[in-house]
């Protein structure tokens, strides 16, 4: 990886593309520490205990900590993912958005306005909903009887400030290298890294504790090692083989050529965490708002993240919602139509609906071992928090961060690379 980038540094114009990347996720790290009018100066404190263990924690790490300070990027990329996965799903449910996503690029661009107008009013009603919550605990320092006009100052600052990280995103994606969103949550999640090395040195290597010292070198261990093990799986693949009949036309004769048709493992990356985490949280989260008591206390003990139910739920949902998102994203049936059309089959399985119920049982095959994967990344650090009752706490979203880190700089090393073939690219003079 780093030879790649020495390489490519070499060459002017991608030098220019990742010189404006970086220039890019510099303007993003201001905007995460631009304070908002009527905000207390003491909301970092506050919030950050109040979140621990709620999906505002988890908000907290992909916003790069602007969540937990309410800077004017505290909602940060997650209105923006949350837009595209809507439009993604909607362009499968709705013929008619499904119909525009075929019309080529003046199809894109008009599911990509859909998608900017989504954001915006995603932005709006997240906003609304962060002003409560900070006027609700006190952390908000309105003079006089102004709640009305703070309140749109608030919001307008906020939605302004999704508005405009959805917008550097997509510079990112005219003008750099990599997706605009995966790089802004990369970097979030590394500026977040730091804290959390702390943290972890804070409370078990500076100890002098012997047992507390043998938790922390394991717990980084763990962590190295997992680094491994994501790229791993990340870069296996199922590759079907397919074979391409002879035909001729005229006096030349075409295919006969042998190729394959590459399924990956983790085929769904880091989706159905995140979504797993968004609702395994909601009880916790809806908590925060409950006055003290025993339903409070209920859903704080029994589905914090300290709890084996958490854990349990948390596992089966990343199950449900990797095959979920597999149905949604890769159609079998399309795909042995496209091959039947282009003369392709698969040696032993007669084209048609053979191809597209062979190629199904495979996917779901894969798919579960990829379900399995993401389980073990995300529910360990969880049972780990369980185990030492609560004293590793602070990994309990990390397994996601580090799919999300390790899957950003894969998937931009291999646009660097096709980028560099491009421009060595002699052709057939030769």
């Amino acid at each position: 990886m780093f030879k790649t980038i020495a390489n490519a540094w070499k060459l002017a114009d991608l030098r220019q593309k990742i010189l404006y990347v970086i220039f890019i996720i510099f303007l993003y790290r201001i905007g995460t520490a631009i304070p908002v009018p009527f905000v207390s100066a003491d909301v970092y404190e506050g919030i950050s205990k109040m979140t621990d263990g709620s999906i505002f924690q988890y908000l907290g790490i992909l916003s790069g900590g602007a969540f937990t300070q309410a800077t004017l990027f505290a909602l940060g990329i997650s209105p923006y993912i949350t837009a595209s996965i809507v439009i993604q799903l909607l362009t499968i449910a709705i013929p008619y958005l499904e119909n525009k996503s075929k019309e080529g690029e003046e199809g894109k661009k008009w599911l990509n306005q859909l998608t900017r107008i989504v954001t915006v009013i995603l932005g709006v009603i997240t906003a609304i909903g962060y002003f409560q919550m900070l006027n609700s605990y006190g952390y908000l320092n309105i003079p006089g009887k102004s709640t009305l006009f703070a309140a749109a100052v608030i919001v307008a600052c906020y939605c302004s400030g999704s508005a405009l990280v959805m917008w550097l995103a997509e510079k990112i994606n005219e003008h750099g290298i990599g997706n605009g969103i995966s790089i802004i949550l990369f970097a979030n999640i590394v500026a977040s890294t730091p804290t959390m090395v702390s943290g972890l040195w804070t409370q078990f290597l500076s100890t002098g504790n012997v047992g507390k010292i043998i938790i922390g070198v394991v717990v980084a261990i763990v962590s190295v090692a997992s680094i491994f093990f994501i790229v791993f799986i990340t870069d296996s693949e199922r590759r079907l083989p397919v074979q391409y009949a002879k035909k001729v036309v005229g006096r030349k004769m075409y295919g006969g050529q042998s190729s394959t048709l590459p399924l990956k493992l983790n085929m769904t990356g880091v989706m159905p965490i995140i979504f797993a985490n968004s609702i395994v949280t909601l009880p916790s989260t809806i908590a925060m708002f409950l006055p003290a008591g025993g339903v409070k206390n209920f859903l704080t003990t029994w589905f914090g993240t300290n709890s084996w139910i958490y854990a349990a739920l948390t596992f089966i949902l990343i199950i449900a919602f990797a095959y979920f998102y597999v149905t949604i994203s890769f159609n079998p049936i399309e795909v042995a139509n496209n091959l039947k059309k282009n003369g392709g089959f698969i040696p032993g399985i007669r084209p048609g609906k053979p191809t597209s119920d062979y190629i199904t049982k495979v996917l779901n095959r894969i798919t579960l071992i990829g379900a399995i994967f993401l389980d073990i990344i995300a529910v360990l650090p969880i049972v780990a928090n369980i185990i030492s009752k609560s004293q590793l706490s602070a990994l309990a979203f990390t397994g996601s961060s580090v799919i999300i880190i390790v899957g950003v700089v894969l998937e931009t090393a291999r646009e660097i690379e096709s980028q560099m073939t491009m421009r060595h690219y002699k052709g057939f003079l030769e």
